[in-house]
């Protein structure tokens, strides 16, 4: 394409390329559609990118004038390359969605076919989503993923396909906080339905199964963390478990046992659930840094219970893998790896117990601690720990020579 000179109002003040469907803002400035509703939705600013006065109504007029004149502009250059922009379609509006909505609830039949329609709508811009949210649609997806599955049955309806078209519609939409809050206080219905899908086969539906549920349970207040079912363990397990998950669910599954094992007796339904087993798999398979320093997190959470740390040390692999990652994570890493040892030496340390972290190396790697840079607290209880079980391990030989000499004296 041949060089040349764009008029500048041509040119949405936001990217500096031409605009394709020009709207004017309450502020008076023009700008391309596409560029601000990022900056008003997926950013979250409220004001003009130009003036820095608030945009009050968050409704764009399109700017018809303007665009006939780059539409003609683009004719008049198409020597030079220059192709026209298409026309734009008219936006999606609150009123066209209600009666999208309207029509799916009339007939079970019509819902996957309303469905692909809400999923083009979702993905088509922020404002979109907003739009949908303004509408219903949060309620009208949460009724459908909540639904019986007796009902698909009796209407003869593709029953999973419509609820994981659901499922996947509302993750992407990333509902408001008051929303969620509906979601949550829904008697717990829709968390119920959420643990369903999570511990079910269709690993698409339980990635935004995980996603939606921590996008929930961020909102909740203590009551609604306390009194988590055992079923959602077993599902953040299994999903933890499964090498099909994407990684940022599984992310989301950590994040989440982060905010939940401090609360009642989640730890101990963390561990029923078999997790201290798969969090140690995971430090094995992992090298990735926020993956290891959440798994860290988990483990020292669920080492603070006596069923825990039982979990931790009947794995074979347990006290050597946390040892590793001392010094080869991040000071988080490390300063977790080294409470969870102290957990261990302080209230775990048979015999057994202590000849194992001498093998294993933990010893040796707790020494190495006092000599190398990390964090006063990490040292301190790398210190704590070499004190109280000093009369076992000073003097054995398991421990290098270069780093026995830092053993702190008692």
């Amino acid at each position: 394409m041949d060089y040349i000179d764009v008029p500048s109002y041509f040119l949405c003040p936001i990217s500096m390329q031409l605009m394709g469907d020009p709207v004017t803002v309450s502020t008076g400035i023009t700008y391309d559609r596409e560029n601000i509703e990022r900056w008003l939705y997926a950013f979250k600013n409220n004001t003009c990118p130009v003036t820095k006065q608030v945009v009050f109504d968050a409704d764009l007029t399109p700017n018809h004038t303007l665009r006939r004149l780059i539409q003609a502009w683009c004719t008049l250059n198409a020597s030079h390359g220059i192709e026209r922009i298409p026309t734009p379609k008219p936006p999606v509006d609150k009123a066209h969605i209600v009666k999208l909505l309207n029509d799916a609830k009339k007939s079970p039949h019509t819902q996957l076919k309303c469905l692909g329609r809400l999923r083009s709508i979702a993905y088509g811009s922020e404002r979109n989503k907003k739009c949908l949210e303004a509408a219903g649609a949060v309620e009208f997806l949460a009724s459908i993923i909540k639904e019986d599955e007796e009902v698909g049955l009796d209407t003869g309806i593709e029953f999973n396909k419509v609820k994981d078209e659901a499922l996947s519609i509302l993750n992407h939409i990333q509902t408001s906080e008051t929303d969620l809050r509906k979601l949550l206080g829904d008697e717990g219905d829709f968390v119920e339905a959420l643990i369903h899908v999570m511990n079910g086969e269709n690993y698409q539906s339980r990635t935004h199964a995980i996603m939606l549920l921590k996008a929930i349970l961020e909102v909740g207040d203590p009551v609604h963390l306390i009194t988590i079912k055992p079923d959602f363990f077993f599902g953040v397990v299994h999903i933890l478990q499964d090498q099909k998950i994407l990684n940022q669910a599984s992310k989301a599954a950590l994040k989440l046992l982060v905010e939940l094992c401090p609360w009642g007796r989640n730890r101990i339904k963390a561990v029923q659930a078999g997790a201290v087993s798969v969090l140690i798999e995971l430090l094995l398979d992992t090298s990735e840094m926020r993956a290891c320093e959440l798994v860290l997190i988990v483990l020292n959470q669920l080492c603070s219970c006596a069923e825990g740390r039982a979990e931790l040390l009947k794995h074979g692999a347990g006290l050597a893998v946390v040892s590793k990652k001392i010094l080869r994570v991040s000071h988080t890493g490390t300063d977790r790896a080294v409470r969870i040892l102290s957990s261990i030496s302080r209230f775990s340390a048979t015999d057994r117990v202590l000849e194992e972290m001498l093998q294993a190396g933990v010893v040796s790697k707790l020494c190495l601690v006092l000599q190398v840079d990390c964090s006063l607290k990490a040292k301190d209880r790398a210190k704590e720990i070499l004190k109280l079980h000093s009369r076992v391990w000073k003097n054995s030989s398991c421990i290098p020579p270069h780093l026995l000499s830092s053993y702190p004296t008692c």
